[in-house]
């Protein structure tokens, strides 16, 4: 399965009709996810108003926070990068990712439930994720809630914003169940967005008799989308507050591309490397393109359009893709090695497929990290490998060489496809039942062109 893709990419064919969602066919990418605390920060700072609020990481901080709102209204939430934090629950304990509470003490002695502990959510896993921190702010009596996002869309060829009265909900809900209540405003890049299109948005949503004042915030949330190098800015709810009357964002999502890292320093600077997969931090470290996926087979390839064929000739073959890694062009002996080192270090993996279509990438680079990672990761798995292009017989006649490594060649793509998925499911069935296997590869069948292995 790829990873789950919001609605919000997910976008319409021409007004009015929703489309099957394309980016499913996209090929993976990393964007910078950020708290919740700091997508408060980014929309007060953008002129988009949020509650009053605090960031504590002790329980003497947290009560602090509380304190510091002067209400009885205090709301705990945990900052955790994962969607169900409220239907959540802390690991060892019923103490769930959002709590409320009425005095500094409690907040205190809540905090401390939470901070330091691992959070499990439908997102997370039975692994859960670490809270560093808590977020201390009011709690909200909405009469209405809303829904307004801005995100980057190839079918509008720039940005688009979507907007619906139904907000609280699962967007995806509203789709399905009455996708009339979503309206979205493609806008020019080149010329921006007009206040005619941030009033007609407003009373679309249902909020004419305020037009003006959500024309602005619109407008703001349009502009802070463009000055951070945003991919998305999901506002669910806003809120219309039943106290105050007061229009205010109370959950906030963004992401940000990573191509805009070298402008955007201060903003990268606040990543929680704590919140990633551990895999994909070490891969980011050697500018590998890797994301974790739930199947076991490992899959190594340069380029993210033949990764992705070479994800979907696995699926093809009856086969799941254990990760998506693209070694780019200008890999190493030693990022090729890592890259072994991060494939391997998943336990689901009981085979893997190297696909190289060398160009920049030399094909002989490749062949020598292959067989230093097999030899000193002891990699008991088999390898499938099909490489083409620059230095490709030189890399043959290494990986030739080399007997000890577990390391079947094959030319052809869709062979080698299917060798790797019937491989994976004989050392699967094999760990099932407690049975080590050993592979020795045989010579080349003549009549074949291909190596044999038993």
């Amino acid at each position: 399965m790829l990873p789950r893709v919001p609605f919000l990419s997910r976008i319409f064919t021409h007004p009015g009709r929703l489309k099957i969602p394309t980016c499913l066919m996209r090929p993976p990418v990393r964007s910078l996810n950020v708290h919740e605390h700091v997508a408060y920060k980014l929309l007060k700072e953008g002129g988009i108003p949020t509650p009053k609020f605090g960031v504590a990481k002790t329980p003497d901080e947290a009560s602090k926070y509380a304190s510091d709102l002067n209400t009885q209204d205090i709301v705990l939430k945990a900052q955790v990068l994962a969607g169900g934090r409220g239907k959540g629950f802390f690991k060892g304990s019923n103490i769930g990712g959002v709590k409320m509470c009425e005095t500094p003490e409690e907040a205190k002695d809540l905090a401390n439930k939470m901070l330091g502990k691992l959070l499990v959510t439908k997102q997370t896993g039975a692994d859960g994720r670490i809270c560093n921190a808590v977020m201390v702010t009011t709690r909200m009596y909405p009469r209405r809630e809303f829904y307004l996002a801005v995100l980057l869309e190839r079918t509008f060829g720039g940005p688009v914003v979507i907007a619906s009265s139904q907000g609280g909900v699962d967007i995806e809900e509203v789709a399905a169940t009455n996708p009339n209540a979503i309206t979205y405003e493609p806008i020019d890049i080149e010329e921006g967005i007009s206040g005619e299109q941030a009033e007609r948005i407003a009373v679309k949503m249902g909020l004419e008799t305020v037009k003006n004042e959500m024309a602005e915030i619109i407008c703001n949330l349009y502009e802070l989308f463009l000055a951070k190098d945003a991919l998305l800015l999901e506002i669910n709810p806003f809120a219309e507050d039943m106290v105050t009357g007061n229009y205010v964002a109370l959950d906030c999502k963004c992401r940000f591309d990573d191509n805009a890292e070298f402008r955007q320093k201060e903003l990268f600077a606040l990543r929680d490397w704590t919140q990633e997969d551990p895999r994909e931090v070490a891969a980011a470290k050697y500018d590998l393109n890797y994301i974790a996926l739930d199947g076991n087979i490992g899959c190594m390839v340069n380029g993210a359009g033949l990764a992705m064929a070479t994800m979907d000739i696995i699926k093809l073959n009856g086969g799941d893709p254990a990760n998506f890694l693209d070694l780019g062009g200008g890999a190493t002996l030693e990022t090729v090695k890592e890259a072994f080192k991060i494939i391997t270090s998943d336990p689901k993996v009981d085979a893997i497929l190297v696909n190289i279509f060398g160009g920049i990438m030399k094909c002989d680079i490749v062949a020598q990290g292959l067989i230093a990672a097999s030899t000193d990761l002891k990699i008991d798995i088999p390898i499938v490998v099909r490489l083409q292009g620059t230095n490709v017989k030189e890399a043959k006649a290494l990986m030739a060489a080399e007997k000890d490594a577990k390391i079947v060649s094959n030319d052809d793509l869709s062979a080698a496809a299917y060798t790797v998925v019937t491989m994976s499911k004989i050392v699967k069935l094999a760990r099932s039942i407690n049975v080590k296997l050993k592979m020795e590869v045989q010579d080349e069948d003549k009549s074949s062109g291909r190596k044999k292995c038993q």
